[in-house]
């Protein structure tokens, strides 16, 4: 849970684990631009609509303005009130000025005061009379005549209505009240007023978790143009490289500082970070060039939440992680000199959540301490209680690490929150404040009380109005039924969980931005902890049934969350469809055990369990992966390959052998997926000597189609020449001319293979196969998954583009073979990026390497692959399976660092 500053996520759009903030904006250059147009014109009237608006954040401007009118005399002490924090005072003050407006008749002056009065009383929190005042206002204003000052005293009036619906939570009545008022400045063509009034828009729009639209906004603001890609505006929204450079030449002006902000914190929620910090470090050197504090301030807090992004993004990376961490750190403590004390309470308040992140506990602890009071003194405002929120979370965690938790401080707080979120009269938020009751409640084993509270939660939220809140309420309440016992009822909460997370799909990864970042902590433990409570011994058909659907949508889950939006589309099929001579293996990674659920055609599924630790099971993979470098020896390797083979296959060996089972598919999960199964050893034989192997990400995905010897054709493009810092692979050359030798190819070697003619060739010519034979990386993070061509890196995102550039009609790539391709080191979870290449491809099977072999053996591997393949009856897994055994029989290369690194991922036929 992080602030950011320049809009308030919408509570449909923040978890309970993940509260977001943002402040009020600021835009000095508004101020005085408006100041010199309006001063030779009723310059009393346009001083008195000013004040307060600008005294929030330009009071320098302010106060240079004559005071020689008696009105400016009236609202004077109202201002100086204001802007020294005494709100109570200010009202007062303000009241006494509408009511000497009233008595002389001055409707429009009296207008102005009372819209100023509303912004008082939004900042005390009474919120009924905020929303009279500005009612009033309006009233008075709509029968003014309607020339061109009425006009934007009519458009500041709503301004100050719409900002009054964000902080009551009707994010959607605030983007139709900008909508207004962008119209309203728009026939008067005052252009300043237009672009602040959309830049606010877009900052309601992101309440309801509408990034894309909100991107749009923004670049129009900043004069780039809208994309005119309708899947574009409905999926994402980036800056290409011509525009960073468009951006980076911006005029430096207060306008464009918080456009630019607002634009970063954008792209930073649609997974866009790189993009984000580049916009985000130019709104800060512009506003360090104006001496904004309080811009420079919010901005860097955006910085810090980008590099805590950027922290978990790059988590299998520790030198990495370690890096954006100190820059987060960094950036919050240059956010703690805003001159706003809530500015100041923000950047604390980021720390204390980044210190609990990072286990500095005691440093946590001397934090939260000191911010307390600041915290109990906050206003029931929304910003209020989603601070308050966002100190308890850390508060929470720290208690589950702690042996001397501060209960009674964290329901204090809790209690202050609950009665702030009844008065603004929000459901969600009083969701939010109960659920981190019965979280507290859970905490202290208390269950009664914790499935109370939670349930109340429950009923002031559902699944279609909040998902992203109902889902963690249903899983906290399955875990209260877990530990009392009941089992059932855990069962048919978490269940509920994960349907509203797969309802959820494109929306977890839109609407709410911190799932990206939070994957493992917030999603993936809900479909992991309900496949538990479902294998149990003795489980029934129905419940096993359920525990491989469940797995099965986490592997979506997991897709979805790799690329950041819901690219993989569900194509559910039954095993004795797709072959039956094929047997599926499910094996799943739970905390306390490695389950395998085996799946044979016209069988009822059976489940078996090896009781270890999970991080006793990962340490083995880790270490089995490790033996199975070059220099490994068989007394080294055979043990551990042996190991895992009695874990996952053993249980199944006579069911194979009376199903007379051909192929063995599996959908790996985790670290399992950097393993080769064909190197799995029995005491005698490997598996690939058994068996034809192939992975899946799940057969939801898979696509059935048998490639015929007819379709045959190759594209393939092969780099042998050291390229972009990459060693040559001189073999590559060899192995594509013998490929050419057993299919008919189309070559593209070193200086032919780039990006523009592999795509001209993709376009014009319908090749079933195309073979690359390049370097590449595959890594749990999409930006670090790609292929290298003669002038680029494409990564995972780009080649969906590039393999999907066919005309409308022609079927897609039937086989995508990557033959120089690894994964990447230290990433116990690269292998995701194998299945993510395989589904963004588009192509229906995908041959690739999980760690890249001596380019002698892949040639002589691919020449017998490509041969079998075209041997009619021979489908890809035996031909694959067939030209491992051909290099296995090979002395020199009997190791199984030369061919067990070749898998088959998606249809195996």
């Amino acid at each position: 849970m992080r602030y950011t500053n320049s809009c308030v996520r919408a509570p449909l759009r923040v978890p309970l684990h993940k509260l977001s903030l943002k402040a009020f904006p600021h835009s000095l250059s508004i101020c005085c631009s408006l100041l010199s147009r309006l001063l030779g014109r009723r310059r009393w009237i346009f001083i008195l609509s000013l004040l307060f608006i600008l005294s929030m954040t330009a009071p320098s401007v302010v106060a240079q303005v004559s005071k020689r009118t008696a009105t400016i005399a009236q609202v004077q002490p109202g201002k100086n009130s204001y802007e020294s924090g005494n709100f109570t005072q200010a009202a007062r003050e303000l009241q006494a000025a509408v009511a000497d407006f009233a008595a002389i008749g001055d409707k429009l002056s009296q207008a102005v005061a009372l819209r100023n009065l509303s912004l008082v009383y939004q900042q005390l929190g009474e919120w009924q009379d905020a929303e009279d005042a500005i009612a009033q206002s309006l009233s008075l204003l709509q029968i003014q005549p309607k020339n061109n000052t009425q006009l934007k005293f009519l458009a500041q009036a709503l301004d100050v209505q719409a900002r009054l619906y964000r902080e009551t939570g009707r994010a959607a009545d605030a983007v139709e009240t900008w909508e207004k008022t962008v119209n309203l400045y728009q026939q008067i063509n005052d252009s300043t007023g237009i672009a602040q009034s959309q830049i606010n828009k877009a900052s309601a729009l992101q309440d309801l978790g509408f990034y894309p639209r909100a991107c749009n906004i923004l670049r129009e603001v900043l004069g780039l143009s809208a994309s005119s890609n309708p899947e574009l505006k409905r999926q994402q929204c980036n800056i290409n490289e011509s525009e960073l450079k468009i951006v980076k030449a911006l005029p430096v002006t207060a306008m464009n500082v918080w456009g630019l902000r607002s634009l970063g914190d954008v792209l930073h929620a649609l997974g866009e970070l790189e993009q984000s910090k580049i916009v985000l470090q130019q709104s800060l050197e512009a506003a360090q060039k104006l001496r904004l504090p309080a811009e420079i301030a919010a901005t860097q807090l955006s910085l810090g939440n980008n590099a805590i992004a950027l922290a978990v993004k790059n988590a299998q990376q520790p030198a990495l992680r370690t890096q954006f961490t100190q820059e987060a750190l960094t950036a919050y403590k240059a956010a703690e000199n805003s001159p706003s004390p809530f500015g100041q309470l923000q950047a604390r308040l980021n720390q204390l959540s980044l210190l609990v992140e990072t286990g500095k506990t005691a440093e946590a602890l001397t934090l939260w301490q000191s911010q307390k009071q600041a915290v109990m003194r906050l206003s029931p405002t929304r910003t209020g209680v989603y601070a308050q929120l966002n100190f308890v979370r850390s508060l929470l965690k720290l208690a589950e690490s702690e042996t001397n938790s501060n209960y009674p401080a964290i329901g204090e707080i809790l209690t202050a929150a609950l009665e702030q979120a009844k008065a603004l009269g929000n459901a969600k938020f009083q969701a939010y404040v109960l659920g981190s009751w019965g979280k507290l409640y859970e905490l202290q084993q208390q269950w009664i009380e914790a499935a109370n509270v939670t349930n109340q939660a429950i009923s002031l939220v559902g699944p279609l109005t909040a998902p992203d809140i109902a889902y963690q309420l249903f899983w906290q309440l399955g875990r209260i039924n877990r530990a009392q016992g009941e089992v059932e009822d855990a069962i048919a909460n978490y269940t509920q969980a994960t349907k509203i997370l797969s309802s959820l799909r494109s929306d977890l990864v839109t609407i709410n931005p911190d799932v990206q970042f939070s994957f493992r902590e917030s999603v993936e433990p809900v479909y992991r902890q309900l496949v538990s409570l479902l294998l149990q011994p003795n489980a029934k058909q129905e419940n096993i049934k359920q525990a491989r659907q469940t797995i099965e949508s986490l592997q979506l889950a997991e897709l979805d969350n790799f690329f950041q939006d819901a690219c993989a589309i569900a194509k559910p099929k039954q095993i004795d469809e797709v072959d039956p001579t094929a047997a599926v293996f499910y094996p799943i990674i739970l905390s306390d055990r490695l389950e395998v659920i085996l799946s044979l055609p016209n069988q009822p599924l059976r489940h078996y369990a090896t009781i270890k630790s999970q991080s006793e099971l990962e340490q083995t993979f880790i270490d089995t992966r490790t033996s199975l470098r070059r220099t490994a020896f068989d007394q080294e390797r055979l043990p551990l390959a042996q190991k895992i083979y009695d874990w996952l296959i053993r249980p199944a060996e006579s069911d194979l052998i009376q199903n007379n089972i051909k192929t063995l598919v599996f959908v790996l999960d985790g670290a399992l997926r950097n393993l080769p199964m064909a190197a799995l050893y029995d005491g005698q034989q490997y598996l690939v000597q058994k068996y034809n192997i192939a992975l899946t990400p799940g057969l939801q995905l898979l696509e059935p189609r048998r490639l015929t010897r007819e379709q045959l054709r190759a594209l393939t493009a092969a780099l042998s020449e050291a390229r972009q810092g990459f060693p040559p692979l001189p073999a590559t050359a060899t192995e594509v001319q013998q490929i050419s030798a057993e299919v008919p190819a189309r070559v593209l070697l070193n200086q032919q293979f780039t990006r523009p003619n592999l795509q001209q060739l993709i376009r014009a010519v319908p090749y079933p196969v195309l073979h690359l034979a390049t370097h590449g990386q595959f890594s749990s993070n999409a930006d670090d998954t790609f292929i290298l061509s003669w002038d680029d890196r494409i990564n995972v995102k780009q080649l969906d583009g590039l393999l999907r550039v066919r005309e409308l009609g022609q079927r897609p790539i039937e086989l995508l073979v990557l033959s120089a391709c690894e994964t990447a080191a230290g990433d116990n979870r690269a292998a995701l990026g194998l299945a993510g290449i395989a589904i963004r491809s588009g192509a229906r099977s995908t041959v690739a390497t999980l760690w890249q072999v001596n380019d002698e053996s892949t040639a002589i591997f691919m020449a017998e692959f490509y041969k079998e393949l075209a041997n009619k009856g021979v489908n890809k897994a035996a031909a694959l399976r067939k030209a491992q055994l051909a290099l296995l029989s090979q002395s020199q290369y009997q190791n199984p660092y030369f061919w067990a690194p070749f898998v088959l991922v998606g249809n195996w036929q």
